[in-house]
């Protein structure tokens, strides 16, 4: 059957995807479960940020496409053992949507983007209907580490618990860096190494960075130039590790004189 066969729509991929996990199906779709799938949804998510990061629009017109596509399984699963229809889905999103956007869809008024998200986490608190839960436990606890935390730090902020200036924040990076160059065991080690990491996300939220953008960004440079210097040590006909420190430090100065951001 060819892909003409298809509509380029949402009702077209849902039909491929039927027939994939239908009889005479594919037996690797057929298999599939909610659990099964979240290392792929990962994945794909993983390869669309790389995809935003490097500018590349055909790569990114793919990502979101398996994106979807992985929301879309768990669609068809969802169905499949009738735990909801996808018009109770669309239909519970749609409502939130309005609902959290009273300044859209209401009459209540907004003075910028700070006072959406505050109306947003009240409104939140209240569909929680008074549970005394936490206003982080939604937060996943999946997330990356530094992502969590500075989600966690931004909610935290919302109501008032923050630091009053960016001096602060930049005294507590200095704080847990003596704390952890007097710490005497592995364990108090580990600990402080954590704090310091928590605190250095702080300064990133503070600075209005993300902190796993950032790392990132600095990983790809480190990268870059270190292949840089291993092609130079090849090229010289000598292994990089037989090369003394000294010399690796010359190496890694060309590699920043001549890798750049774009290369």
């Amino acid at each position: 059957m060819h892909q003409s066969n298809f509509p380029s729509t949402y009702e077209g991929l849902m039909e491929v995807l039927g027939i994939l996990r239908g009889p005479g199906g594919c037996p690797w779709d057929k298999e599939q479960t909610h659990d099964s799938m979240k290392s792929s949804l990962l994945e794909e998510c993983y390869e669309l940020v790389e995809a935003i990061e490097k500018q590349d629009l055909s790569g990114l017109m793919e990502e979101v496409g398996d994106v979807i596509l992985n929301a879309f399984f768990h669609i068809n699963i969802a169905e499949e053992q009738m735990e909801f229809r996808r018009e109770d889905m669309f239909g519970f999103l749609i409502s939130k949507l309005v609902r959290r956007h009273p300044h859209v869809f209401s009459d209540v008024v907004v003075d910028g983007p700070e006072q959406v998200l505050k109306n947003w986490d009240e409104l939140k608190s209240a569909e929680r209907g008074g549970k005394g839960e936490s206003m982080l436990e939604s937060v996943p606890k999946v997330m990356p580490a530094l992502s969590y935390a500075q989600t966690i730090q931004r909610r935290a902020a919302r109501v008032g618990f923050d630091w009053p200036e960016f001096d602060g924040v930049l005294d507590k990076i200095t704080e847990e860096i003596n704390e952890l160059r007097n710490a005497d065991s592995l364990e108090k080690k580990r600990e402080e190494m954590g704090d310091l990491l928590f605190s250095i996300v702080n300064a990133s939220r503070w600075l209005d960075l993300d902190a796993e953008d950032s790392l990132r960004s600095s990983n790809t440079k480190f990268f870059k130039r270190f292949a840089y210097m291993e092609t130079i040590a090849n090229a010289r006909g000598v292994a990089l590790k037989e090369i003394p420190l000294g010399d690796k430090e010359m190496l890694w100065l060309e590699a920043k004189a001549n890798i750049t951001d774009e290369n």
